[in-house]
């Protein structure tokens, strides 16, 4: 998936409030729904021509709703260009008498201009050079069936390149799940608005390149359908890192104690006291088991480091502390649970990750119910543990997976993932960037310190998350783009970290008015 800039800061919008924006358009701004539909056919056609100028023959799938009109429109486009056109309704015999309104509409428009339309049929070949899906659109109900589930399947074995219209045939627009089967697309024109599930769980596999076009629907449309769930653009690093003042010291940028480092996981607090340190922590603090503490110190030199035999012994860390982070490498033993006791007396902020959420999950940490204070960073398996679910019903739904969470614990909740989401009860963020690179050991541990020395310096617990989940994504981006996703490792993410925390032109626009 292309992370594109028309999509950053981008609202998300279920396949029902898709629908109102296409209203309001058409009833409220006098856009005729023709003329949408054929802007959207226009714009589609030109993303094909710019990803595949040298095709010649197009394949176009047509089902009986307004995708299939879309799809109608790029064959008439294609053939005024002497492309070689082929278009197949699905449906059988009486496909064209089913169609209405806008789709009719088109396909009257279409054959006016020579295309040539003919019903699917088994043993019709499909002879493009590449496939334009115009099937089903965002509202798919239920499993895909049919003729319609054969042809996903030939399409996605054909081996041909494939512009999905809107939104790949057979994937959920809200939730990015698989109705049985989806097409594979290698790029996807979305109409409108973003939706969501283009962008989390299954989506991610499917929509292949992403690209919006907004079809030219007025602001006022979007204004009067607000959205609390968007996609984290840049702009929100610029808008909530805050300026260093020349006079500041160390103790302007907070202090971070990190707990964790169970027999055998010292790897992880160290990877997490580094990222503190390098996300701008002014001091970063680990609590640890004794044996660790050499191993942590050698690692990085700033850190201080001490050895805890008892979770008693962390009581006189905390009042030095601006923030506690739990969890990496901290285990599921009786010195972990004593640590995660003293943490959870405490009133200051809280990042909450691996060992620390399953023990959560387990006992009765939420005396006397959910707490404001805390960040907890779970994984699928980890959310469904605190949800007591399956990992199959936290995939099947992240967004309400995620405000689930948050109801139940409070706080910020970063639900990790393809399509990273990040919600605080009144409003989602989605991270769209990260690569399959990131599926190793240790990624977890580097946010978590990272989110920590953000709340360190004085973001609110919601901007540190957002801003955490995006600068450790665009960092694994930046680092496998140059090197490859795989034997990407999370401490390769750490330089690229500082550097993005650090840009020049955040402050370029601030100093040209002062």
């Amino acid at each position: 998936m292309s992370f594109c800039p028309p999509i950053e800061d981008s609202g998300l919008y279920s396949a029902i409030q898709t629908r109102q924006l296409d209203r309001c358009a058409i009833e409220q701004h006098a856009i005729a729904g023709f003329e949408l539909m054929k802007r959207a056919g226009r714009g589609a056609y030109r993303a094909l021509r710019q990803r595949w100028p040298e095709a010649t023959r197009l394949t176009l799938l047509c089902g009986g709703g307004n995708n299939g009109g879309d799809a109608l429109v790029i064959a008439a486009m294609a053939l005024e260009q002497q492309l070689e056109v082929q278009v197949l309704l699905l449906g059988g015999a009486s496909a064209r008498v089913a169609l209405t309104g806008e789709a009719l509409e088109a396909l009257r428009w279409a054959e006016s201009r020579g295309v040539r339309v003919e019903t699917y049929s088994h043993e019709q070949p499909l002879r493009g050079d590449l496939i334009v899906d115009g099937l089903l659109g965002t509202g798919l109900k239920g499993a895909v069936r049919g003729d319609c589930l054969e042809l996903i399947k030939r399409i996605n074995s054909s081996g041909k390149p494939v512009l999905a219209l809107d939104i790949p045939s057979g994937l959920c627009a809200d939730t990015g799940s698989i109705q049985g089967v989806a097409v594979r697309a290698a790029l996807t024109v979305s109409f409108i608005a973003l939706k969501p599930g283009l962008l989390t769980h299954e989506g991610v596999n499917c929509c292949g390149e992403l690209l919006l076009d907004r079809l030219g629907v007025p602001d006022a449309v979007f204004a009067a359908f607000p959205t609390q769930r968007r996609v984290i653009g840049t702009q929100h690093r610029q808008q909530t890192l805050p300026r260093r003042l020349r006079a500041a010291h160390k103790g302007n940028f907070g202090h971070v104690l990190l707990v964790g480092g169970d027999r055998g996981m010292a790897g992880a607090i160290a990877m997490a006291s580094d990222a503190a340190l390098r996300a701008g922590a002014g001091l970063v603090s680990v609590a640890t088991r004794p044996g660790h503490v050499n191993l942590v110190t050698a690692n990085r030199l700033e850190v201080m480091s001490h050895g805890l035999s008892l979770g008693q012994e962390l009581e006189p860390l905390l009042p030095r502390a601006t923030v506690v982070a739990i969890g990496p490498g901290l285990g599921q033993s009786v010195w972990s649970g004593q640590l995660l006791r003293v943490v959870q007396d405490t009133t200051m902020a809280l990042i909450l990750d691996a060992d620390a959420l399953n023990l959560l999950s387990q006992g009765p940490w939420l005396e006397p119910g959910p707490r404001a204070n805390w960040v907890l960073t779970p994984h699928p398996g980890e959310a469904a543990r605190l949800l007591g679910c399956s990992v199959a019903q936290i995939q099947a739904d992240r967004f309400k997976a995620v405000n689930q969470l948050q109801q139940r614990y409070g706080g910020v909740v970063v639900l990790k993932g393809a399509g990273t989401l990040i919600a605080d009860g009144e409003q989602i963020r989605l991270c769209a960037r990260g690569n399959p690179g990131m599926a190793s050991g240790g990624m977890g541990d580097v946010l978590t310190g990272v989110i920590a020395a953000l709340v360190a310096q004085g973001l609110s617990l919601f901007d540190a998350a957002v801003t955490g989940v995006d600068v450790h994504a665009d960092a694994a981006d930046r680092v496998a783009q140059r090197m490859g996703e795989r034997g990407l490792a999370a401490t390769d993410l750490i330089p690229e970290i500082r550097h993005l925390l650090n840009p020049e032109q955040i402050w370029a626009a601030v100093d040209s008015t002062d």
